[in-house]
């Protein structure tokens, strides 16, 4: 994109439909992204809202008279209005340069010539084949073979219904008039208001597919739910830590948690530890209890929910909660009272309802095809960053919408989100589901600027752990003064002392998970502090990029090796 004369937002653009072809087990155009943006020009940091809300059929009667105290996280109830599409697309309309048809060109390739199906995404639709095969035809015709068989890794893998599908919103961005902004703006009535959404409401609202209760249920998204929806900007949250002004999104994201360990760690001595020492991972896995509480007990969409975000995020709040942190490793989830006022957990007994069901072959012995389970299993999530050297940069996480959770639409060759199961059937929590609100998520970019210029954007995938491993390489950076691609390599750890956001929401409290490699006396003390300790393979953790901007001008990135997938390229 950069030899066609684009800038970081047609890079980001162009990369991100890219890995929705040849990621499907990781994204989809029908998925969620939150995006940060730093315009040059304006010297501005926007988040492009890339989170579908909950359509207007779902509310927690809708789903307890289904007999569920938890949306499922596989199937069509979980399903939001489709994201990504118009996330990508606002910021191609108002950041970049390119028009739609080149950004476009690459994905539209792989997709109708095919791509190297890469060895997590074989092994994904292998598990899945059983399920595809029998209950999700339309899923088969996309990523099996034509006899039924599942593709290996490396093998070829065309996607001809999602290729037409991008022909076909090419061809109505062409006939737009008033050029290129006109051109994106027809694409995008093509997909919210157009054929795409005429597909999802004929599907969705219409079809019951078997899903992770067992049982087959129809979706509650329509085509008037798309129509009536576009990606707003927002300001992003921010804070500063020892020079470096931090962006991340709003409380509908898990965003300001990155903010809330900072404040925690900013008075804690870290620049007095080694790295790597057992202070330093107690130090910071001590205050990722504690923010990851506050998350529990506090985030939700604002438009819905009074988020206490300022007080959540002041420096006399954070000196209380940082009085919290003793020698000893705590194993009680603790949220705060932000300006006194009491905190509100959601019920956190489990969910034996979503485990109940019949209705398919090979099943369990609590009635659910092991299959079905291993659908709802928490998913992964991809990472773009793009800079350039007129100080554009932008991160995104993108995800949701992958083949494993939800089936292919038919005639557009990809699924629907599930996010929707972020959110609790629980009326009086924040995250409590309603109709048009949007579900809490875990993608969680980050966006810096040092001195008022801009400097990095970063990423991970990984879920509820996006805030923790990117929080450790941004540390490892400013605190312990390792480069970008040091850090992003260094060994990292994470706990999961808090429940998943991904149903069913299973936790460990007083866990310490760390990739092999850290000094035996190290994780013995930490032991010793009260920490249940879980060695993982070296390499296994995070796979955080990093693009961004140099004093002298030019641009850097880093890429973490771990899942050998991740690039760092400049030019």
């Amino acid at each position: 994109m950069f030899d066609e004369g684009g800038n970081a937002f047609d890079a980001a653009v162009a990369a991100a439909f890219v890995i929705q072809v040849v990621e499907p087990h990781l994204n989809g155009p029908a998925g969620d992204v939150p995006i940060l943006v730093h315009d040059g020009r304006r010297g501005t940091v926007d988040v492009i809202c890339g989170q579908g809300p909950m359509p207007a059929g779902a509310t927690v009667e809708h789903f307890r008279g289904l007999g569920l105290r938890a949306v499922p996280g596989a199937g069509l109830l979980a399903a939001c209005v489709p994201g990504a599409f118009g996330a990508w697309l606002t910021l191609l309309r108002d950041h970049g340069r390119l028009p739609l048809a080149t950004v476009l060109a690459p994905a539209v390739h792989y997709a109708r010539e095919g791509f190297p199906l890469l060895p997590k995404a074989a092994a994904m639709i292998e598990v899945m084949a059983p399920l595809f095969r029998a209950e999700w035809p339309e899923s088969g015709a996309a990523y099996l073979r034509p006899d039924g068989s599942a593709p290996r890794a490396g093998e070829l893998l065309r996607n001809p219904a999602l290729a037409a599908t991008y022909e076909r919103l090419l061809a109505e961005a062409a006939t737009a008039r008033g050029g290129r902004e006109a051109g994106i703006e027809a694409a995008l009535r093509g997909f919210y208001e157009g054929f795409v959404a005429e597909a999802i409401d004929r599907y969705a609202p219409r079809t019951a597919v078997l899903d992770a209760t067992g049982h087959r249920n129809q979706g509650v998204l329509s085509g008037a739910d798309l129509a009536g929806w576009r990606p707003p900007v927002e300001a992003p949250v921010a804070r500063e830590y020892r020079g470096h002004l931090v962006h991340k999104p709003g409380p509908w994201s898990q965003g300001p948690v990155f903010l809330q360990q900072l404040a925690l760690l900013e008075g804690a001595g870290l620049d007095t530890v080694r790295f790597g020492s057992a202070d330093h991972l107690h130090t910071v896995v001590e205050a990722a209890k504690l923010a990851f509480a506050d998350r529990e007990a506090w985030y939700g969409d604002p438009a819905f929910t009074d988020v206490p975000l300022e007080g959540l995020l002041d420096a006399g709040y954070a000196a209380e909660r940082r009085a919290l942190i003793g020698r000893e490793a705590s194993a009680e989830l603790r949220p705060g009272s932000p300006a006194g006022r009491p905190p509100r957990l959601p019920d956190l007994a489990g969910d034996p309802d979503v485990r109940r069901g019949h209705g398919w072959r090979d099943q369990l012995a609590d009635g659910i095809p092991a299959v079905v389970l291993l659908s709802q299993a928490k998913g992964d999530t991809c990472c773009v960053t793009a800079s350039d050297r007129e100080g554009n940069m932008v991160a995104a996480t993108p995800s949701g919408g992958w083949l494993k959770s939800s089936p292919v639409v038919p005639g557009l060759g990809f699924p629907l989100g599930t996010r929707g199961q972020m959110a609790w059937l629980d009326p009086g929590h924040p995250n409590a589901l309603a109709p048009g609100k949007r579900p809490r998520t875990t993608l969680s970019p980050s966006l810096v600027l040092r001195d008022g210029a801009p400097y990095l954007a970063f990423g991970t995938p990984g879920g509820d752990q996006q805030d923790q491993w990117t929080l450790n390489a941004f540390l490892a950076h400013v605190d312990f003064g390792l480069g970008p691609q040091e850090a992003v390599e260094a060994r990292t750890f994470h706990t999961d002392h808090v429940p998943s956001s991904f149903t069913p929401r299973t936790f460990r409290p007083g866990t310490l998970v760390a990739e092999r490699g850290f000094d035996a006396a190290v994780l013995a003390e930490l032991r010793a502090r009260g920490h249940e300790v879980r060695e993982v393979e070296a390499w296994s953790l995070g796979k955080v990029c990093m693009s961004g901007a140099r004093a002298d001008g030019g641009v850097l990135a880093a890429a973490s090796p771990r899942g050998r997938q991740a690039y760092a390229v400049v030019r």
